[in-house]
């Protein structure tokens, strides 16, 4: 049965983090030792570089990033509805990120990722290239949160071999995947029977993340998302997480706006 959870104070104290410690270092003792300072050479210490097969530690910074990342695990299906800066699409990101280096466990050998083509109120005109040229303004924050996590160098050449593959919704139509883990993005531009369809795709061992700002459509028809996620409510393995402006990690800044604007709207609302 889907499980749906929120960040609502009764959930909240319900809710513990998890934590984890690592060791600590061991700090050797030069007390009783002679050695030469002036024959020493030490260099600075920069940023520590990825290796090839190296992902940057990512860990939950809230309650409902924690419970999301806990969904992902439990659900073959997860829906992730919010406000943009709670970290619906970095963690998703790092998730895929994670099964795929973990293959050898998971099963998980690709990542596709999806979004619908649409623009956000305005006019793009004519895109050359490639399809994954053309595509590339769309998926701008997929690839962002790839090359934090995984690096570009390492993101690049997984998506030159095909491991990471880039499609729009409208490609998805026919075909199955197995051991993948699919990350849609931006649903709330798409209509319910392409959610539907994106979703009729999962093949064996399979995942995927559907994540969307139902306040937030750019499309003039009637978004999809919130009516998938309603017909869905008795079917298991699916799990839905809701952000709430009060969520939001990005900046302080952006929370406020946030809060702010869904305060009149809220008004507006009730006067309506």
């Amino acid at each position: 049965m889907m499980k749906e959870k929120s960040n609502s104070p009764q959930a909240g104290n319900a809710r513990r983090m998890k934590t984890s410690t690592g060791p600590v270092p061991d700090v050797g003792s030069t007390e009783g030792s002679k050695v030469a300072k002036k024959n020493v050479k030490t260099k600075k210490k920069g940023p520590a570089k990825k290796t090839f097969n190296s992902l940057k530690e990512v860990a939950a910074r809230s309650e409902t990033q924690q419970d999301y990342l806990e969904t992902i695990d439990d659900n073959i299906v997860t829906f992730a509805l919010g406000p943009a800066g709670t970290g619906k699409t970095y963690l998703a990101v790092y998730e895929a990120l994670r099964n795929l280096w973990n293959k050898r466990n998971t099963g998980i050998s690709r990542i596709i990722l999806t979004r619908p083509v649409v623009e956000a109120g305005e006019k793009l005109g004519f895109l050359p290239g490639v399809l994954e040229e053309k595509m590339d303004p769309y998926m701008r924050p997929l690839y962002d949160s790839m090359y934090d996590i995984a690096g570009a160098a390492v993101t690049k050449e997984k998506i030159a071999k095909g491991i990471i593959e880039i499609a729009p919704v409208a490609y998805m139509r026919g075909r199955t995947f197995h051991n993948c883990f699919v990350i849609l993005d931006e649903a709330q531009n798409c209509t319910y029977d392409q959610i539907k369809m994106v979703l009729t795709r999962l093949g064996d061992n399979t995942k995927i993340i559907i994540s969307g700002d139902s306040s937030q459509t750019d499309i003039n028809k009637t978004s999809g998302l919130e009516t998938i996620v309603a017909r869905l409510a008795k079917t298991e393995d699916v799990g839905v997480i809701r952000f709430e402006a009060a969520d939001v990690v990005r900046s302080k800044i952006v929370k406020d706006v946030l809060l702010a604007l869904e305060k009149h709207e809220a008004q507006e609302t009730r006067k309506s």
